[in-house]
């Protein structure tokens, strides 16, 4: 108890020094029920359900310090933006170090009439009343530790705004970029995307770190899709293999939405991503793609929801794991069918490829149907390399190793292809090409 109470105190000492006048008269009670909510609640543990998998006591143990803004020299900013970005940008780059908005680093490229791209922290203070209809009213932190966490320390990240008939056509890129000066450090971004009526955008998340420092990433995006609105999404998390990153997407759908997002997960010692989207409208399509790949002693937990809360909607998830030496993984996907919502069309499906007798997965696809109407179907598997496939390579002369990582290569291609922005799939295709034999000599400047 007196570990679990110590544990707990660092974070309220850090909320108890926040400057509460900072932030308008509408949020102080919010965050502050979200920090009273965090010392009921504590770090969960693997006595409950939802966290039966992972431990977050690596996370618990380490007294972490609240992220300061930091300035890169010139010579290791271009080395970062040069290694995270994707080519020329044809609409706007928002670049943040530390969880803190850099309106130095960032490229506006002046957005469409009525689009807003911003620091959170910065809308806050000049235009708060934009925000109030919809900061932290979609992603419920009563019962979820990290929601309440990020909650309780609300000060920036990145606000977008879509008003009603708009499209972006180029994709706006947020990148999350975090440095320590030796002490393990902590942010909590807090991402706002409001997508009116009729509108369309293509966003990207990029959370990136140095190698070898140690940092938690506590994320959380809201996103709001009015009725007709188009919204393709891309979560890339490339973090230190020494850091913690957890990450929490809170999606609600209008009538006839559509929202696709795609979820990559390569860096991080221990990663959990929860994925929940709302359809609470008619017609609403969801589509949910998810990838990783990790080895060493990386975890990776994706829980994902999809709430069909209305009649005549269609989703479709794919999430895909590489698992190598002795890495872990965790899948946990629900698909919701409340009472009424007929016709509802939805297919979720996991898979998992062990690389080795040590990799370990535990996947959970469930479905939870109240109406009669549906056509729903779930699956999992969790295998190994195809003998036959490789028998088959290895007759027409290809050896062992490049037979092996030819069906890797090919098992993750049905999500690289995936992906509808083209740097982005040829970054990711890169990756997984440099674990073919030569394959680091192939431009690895891209990804």
């Amino acid at each position: 108890m007196v570990q679990v109470a110590k544990e707990k105190n660092i974070y309220l000492s850090n909320f108890a020094r926040l400057d509460h006048a900072a932030v308008p008269s509408w949020l102080r009670p919010v965050r502050q029920s979200a920090m009273d909510c965090f010392a009921e609640l504590g770090f969960p543990t693997t006595r409950e359900e939802a966290w039966r998998f992972t431990s977050v006591a690596p996370i618990a143990k380490i007294p972490f310090t609240p992220a300061e803004p930091t300035d890169l020299d010139p010579k290791a900013l271009a080395n970062v933006l040069r290694h995270f970005t994707f080519g020329q940008w044809s609409c706007c780059q928002l670049v943040f170090l530390n969880g803190h908005f850099s309106l130095t680093l960032s490229s506006l490229n002046a957005p469409p009439k009525g689009v807003v791209l911003h620091g959170l922290g910065t809308v806050l203070k000049q235009d708060p009343q934009k925000l109030e209809p919809y900061l932290a009213r979609y992603a419920s932190f009563e019962e979820h530790t990290f929601v309440a966490l990020n909650t309780a320390f609300i000060a920036d990240g990145a606000f977008v705004y879509i008003p009603k008939g708009t499209a972006i056509e180029g994709p706006i890129h947020l990148l999350f970029i975090s440095t320590t000066d030796g002490l393990p450090a902590m942010s909590h971004p807090r991402n706002l995307i409001i997508a009116e009526a009729n509108s369309q955008a293509r966003i990207v998340e990029s959370y990136v770190g140095r190698e070898g420092d140690v940092y938690f990433t506590n994320a959380v995006t809201e996103i709001v899709a009015g009725e007709n609105a188009v919204i393709d999404h891309y979560k890339l998390q490339r973090e230190s293999i020494q850091a913690f990153h957890v990450a929490t997407l809170q999606a609600y759908q209008s009538r006839s939405a559509n929202l696709s997002t795609h979820s990559i997960s390569l860096g991080g010692a221990l990663v959990r991503n929860d994925v929940n989207v709302v359809m609470d409208g008619d017609g609403c399509e969801c589509t949910l793609n998810g990838f990783y790949m990790v080895k060493g002693h990386q975890h990776v937990d994706n829980h994902t929801t999809i709430d069909h809360a209305r009649p005549h909607g269609a989703s479709r998830e794919l999430y895909k794991g590489i698992l190598d030496e002795h890495a872990s993984g965790v899948f946990n996907g629900r698909i919701i069918v409340r009472p009424g919502a007929q016709k509802t069309d939805a297919k979720q499906t996991n898979k998992n490829l062990i690389l080795t007798e040590d990799a370990l997965v535990n996947t959970n696809p469930q479905l939870e149907i109240h109406a009669d109407d549906v056509k729903c179907t779930h699956g999992a598997t969790i295998g190994q390399l195809d003998a036959d496939a490789l028998f088959y390579l290895r007759s027409r002369g290809i050896d062992p190793e490049t037979a092996r990582h030819l069906l890797t290569y090919a098992f993750a291609s049905d999500i690289t292809s995936r992906i509808k922005i083209e740097t982005i799939r040829t970054g990711l295709e890169c990756t997984l090409f440099t674990k073919l034999p030569h394959g680091h000599k192939v431009t690895e400047e891209l990804w």
